[in-house]
């Protein structure tokens, strides 16, 4: 009783009776007009047909008198199928016809009577029914001119019955589908519960059943299928991100306390406690760096940068980028090269996408120095790092691209998640943050970043929606 109860309770179930109930309404309304409609169509035929034969019999009247008409209703009584007839004179009595008893008082009535009547030649009690008119002819005379309503009723009454058990069928077809819908849904909803009880105990990988019919459960759980790996890939990015804190930060904190430690012991002059703090401030600033990248990753991912999108010109951007680089490309004996020529719109976060940009720069700078540019022992190609801002009718997209060692096609999914660093990139500073941050720039902005093949070296890619032209709104 208890499921029983569950599943009459359904949206499902419910919404099913709303409709039988609509249906149900509808078809009785229209059964019953076509049965009143059929009534009146055969009460209609009844009349045309009496005043037809009273005309003609009152014709017969004026020519050849009261006999003449007892002749010709006695001859129509005898027809198979004849309607009813009885004429009386006018004390009541009666002369002709085949009508032998009617309620009382019906011949004192002029005009369309339905009455009960019995027929001169039945061999039964029974009454029935039957149209009338009555009219009083010269003389005093009353004749009765009438046809019997059995075809209509029985008519009236196959109607009715078909839509009896059109009824009993409708509503029985329809209980019966509500409850194959209503258990059917029930358990596709049952199954979503029980996924989603799962979720709530702690197993992320959980996932809602699609049942593959591409209706609103299955776009439903498609949907919530897709938000819950979003929400495990951000579960897992934050206990990454716990380890990593725990195991990459714990270093440099135990050397600045060793620092500190070692500065305190002994007699030092002011040249060395001064060496000493320069060291423990600059291994501060790095710390205070990796913290910042961690909340600008985690201000991304979240989306609070989305309050504060505008649009501007990605091309810019990349201008200025080149422009603060260049100097240190310089340093390394990199040719930096900006192709930026033409305006690339974005609607984003302009400080976000500035940072993603410079940071792809910068670990071009570091990995494709000129103790890297060399291609299987052979000279390569020049050592140059291109920074381009393109755009087409869809995406705008900003590319690093530098002549480096790489990043082979097997790491290039890990080396976006926090902390990662490569085995060529330990001799290198850094906290392996800086491309995380960027595909999280990319991806709160709806774009992607893509790592292809510079042959040689690395390309470098995000793509962003294009926006309309730069500066309007």
């Amino acid at each position: 009783m208890k499921a029983l109860g569950k599943l009459l309770r359904t949206t499902a179930f419910q919404l099913t009776l709303v409709y039988l109930l609509i249906f149900v309404l509808f078809a009785v309304s229209l059964l019953g007009y076509f049965a009143l409609n059929t009534r009146r169509l055969i009460t209609e035929q009844i009349t045309r047909k009496v005043n037809s034969e009273i005309v003609l019999l009152r014709h017969r009247y004026d020519e050849t008198g009261i006999r003449g008409l007892v002749l010709a209703l006695d001859l129509r009584s005898r027809r198979p199928g004849s309607s009813l007839y009885l004429l009386t004179t006018p004390n009541g009595e009666g002369l002709a016809g085949n009508v032998g008893a009617l309620q009382p008082g019906v011949l004192d009535r002029l005009g369309w009577v339905e009455t009960s009547y019995r027929h001169i030649e039945a061999h039964d009690d029974a009454d029935h029914r039957a149209l009338v008119r009555v009219v009083k002819l010269p003389g005093g005379f009353r004749l009765l001119v009438g046809r019997d309503l059995e075809e209509r009723e029985r008519i009236y009454g196959v109607i009715s019955n078909a839509g009896r058990w059109s009824f009993a069928v409708v509503v029985v077809l329809g209980l019966a589908g509500g409850f194959f819908v209503s258990r059917r849904v029930l358990s596709r909803i049952d199954a979503m519960t029980e996924t989603a009880q799962t979720i709530m105990a702690g197993d992320l990988a959980g996932r809602l059943p699609v049942a593959g019919t591409g209706d609103e459960l299955d776009r439903l759980a498609v949907n919530v299928n897709a938000m819950l790996e979003r929400i495990e890939t951000l579960m897992r990015g934050l206990k990454e991100v716990s380890d990593n804190i725990a195991h990459d930060l714990k270093t440099p904190l135990t050397r600045l306390r060793n620092r500190c430690e070692q500065a305190l012991r002994g007699d030092k002059s002011g040249g060395d406690y001064r060496a000493a703090i320069e060291s423990t401030i600059a291994e501060s600033d790095d710390l205070i760096r990796t913290f910042d990248a961690l909340l600008m990753i985690a201000r991304a991912e979240s989306g609070q940068a989305r309050d504060n999108m505008t649009e501007f010109d990605a091309a810019e951007i990349a201008r200025d980028i080149g422009e603060l680089y260049e100097p240190l490309a310089d340093e390394r004996g990199l040719l930096l090269k900006i192709d930026a020529p033409a305006a690339a719109p974005v609607r984003g976060n302009r400080e976000l996408v500035s940072q993603a940009l410079a940071n792809l720069v910068d670990n071009a700078i570091k990995y494709a120095g000129p103790g890297s540019n060399t291609l299987n022992g052979a000279p390569a190609a020049p050592a140059e790092i291109v920074v381009r801002a393109g755009a087409d009718a869809a995406h705008i997209t900003l590319t690093v691209a530098d002549r480096g060692p790489g990043i082979a096609e097997a790491d290039r999914d890990r080396v976006v998640e926090r902390f990662v660093r490569l085995e060529q990139s330990r001799s290198q500073p850094g906290s392996g943050l800086g491309l995380s941050l960027a595909a999280a720039v990319a991806r709160l902005h709806g774009g992607e970043l893509k790592f292809e093949d510079n042959d040689p070296g690395l390309k470098s890619v995000i793509a962003l929606p294009r926006a309309g032209p730069a500066g309007t709104r």
